[in-house]
């Protein structure tokens, strides 16, 4: 199968080409593809040198499907050229999660509602990705009323000059381009994204809106805080569950010890519980410190961590990928 990676060049890019090849994903050839200023530029992919083509000549070659992760305003331009040329556009920004004729898809809960009309599916946002993966399985059995979380988020989820400015930082070297408003080494910045008019950020209305539509059900309330702390690894997330339904704590282990992607680290009289360090270069999501919320009836407390780049980025496209290699949803000439 042709697959073409859009932002090849970028972290997130480079976290696609190393997650297709870890999985063995059937690549018969493999188009590395960023704006002008990268064209000619290579990436290394399972030992060669691949060299970086432009947006035409993407289009020109065809490939079945085409993982996207060069921003939103690159998605918006170019992901419908590449979906009426027949290209299956898996998409890692914002710019199609809300569009009410895109599928918002997490593999775990929602890929079994592609087709091989959908041309254009969108990636969660990150964050989002790692909640609903602990949250769904828990929904089915109990159905969720209400979710809060705050969130401890790397620095690696706002990109390469982001790491570059946290190192920086901490070697005491201040020339370095900021791209957050305030130091982010020995500090913690409650701000991710815009502020909109309601005070919240961008990032928070994320997790509430995506929540809702990749589980199917407008009737979850969801509030988050996200914060940008200084580490790289992964997002942590600090989740409040209330449910409709009265829930035991050992059956809550048990589904979550079933759930497909999730791995229990929950013993804290040993130390044991999820960390970003651990995490890191992981495809799987860790829930820890799981416990009653025993301040109100039938809620439930738990600790959720995941590297952001790879389940929450590069990994789930590819597992989207892998859905729809598996169930033949792809192929030049399908109607759009």
């Amino acid at each position: 199968m042709k697959i073409a990676v859009v932002g090849a060049t970028g972290l997130v890019g480079g976290e696609i080409l190393k997650v297709l090849e870890e999985r063995n994903f059937p690549v018969t050839e493999l188009l590395a593809v960023a704006s002008e200023r990268s064209v000619g530029k290579e990436v290394t992919f399972k030992g060669k040198q691949i060299k970086v083509i432009g947006f035409e000549d993407a289009i020109a070659a065809k490939p079945e499907i085409a993982i996207f992760s060069a921003g939103g305003g690159t998605s918006l331009e170019l992901a419908p050229r590449f979906a009426e040329a027949g290209i299956t556009v898996i998409d890692n920004s914002s710019a199609w999660r809300m569009d009410p004729t895109k599928k918002l898809v997490v593999p775990e809960i929602n890929a079994v509602t592609l087709t091989k009309e959908d041309k254009i599916i969108a990636n969660p946002n990150c964050s989002t990705i790692q909640m609903v993966v602990v949250l769904n399985p828990l929904h089915q059995k109990y159905k969720i009323k209400r979710v809060v979380v705050s969130t401890y988020q790397s620095v690696t989820g706002t990109g390469k000059a982001a790491v570059d400015q946290l190192f920086a930082e901490r070697s005491g070297d201040h020339s370095v381009s900021k791209v957050y408003p305030h130091p982010i080494d020995l500090n913690v910045l409650p701000h991710i994204d815009v502020f909109l008019d309601n005070g919240y950020t961008k990032e928070e209305m994320k997790m509430t809106n995506e929540t809702k539509k990749i589980m199917g059900d407008d009737s979850i309330a969801v509030t988050a805080t996200t914060v940008r702390i200084p580490t790289i690894g992964g997002h942590s997330e600090a989740v409040n569950i209330e449910f409709e339904n009265e829930f035991d704590l050992d059956e809550v282990r048990q589904i979550l010890s079933e759930a497909e992607g999730v791995i229990i680290q929950d013993d804290p009289k040993n130390f044991l519980y999820p960390m970003p360090l651990t995490a890191h270069g992981k495809d799987e999501t860790f829930v820890g410190r799981i416990r009653r919320d025993e301040s109100q009836p039938k809620t439930l407390n738990l600790w959720i961590v995941a590297d952001n780049l790879r389940k929450g980025a590069a990994t789930n496209t590819v597992q989207i990928a892998e859905f729809l290699a598996k169930h033949d949803l792809v192929g030049i000439g399908q109607e759009a």
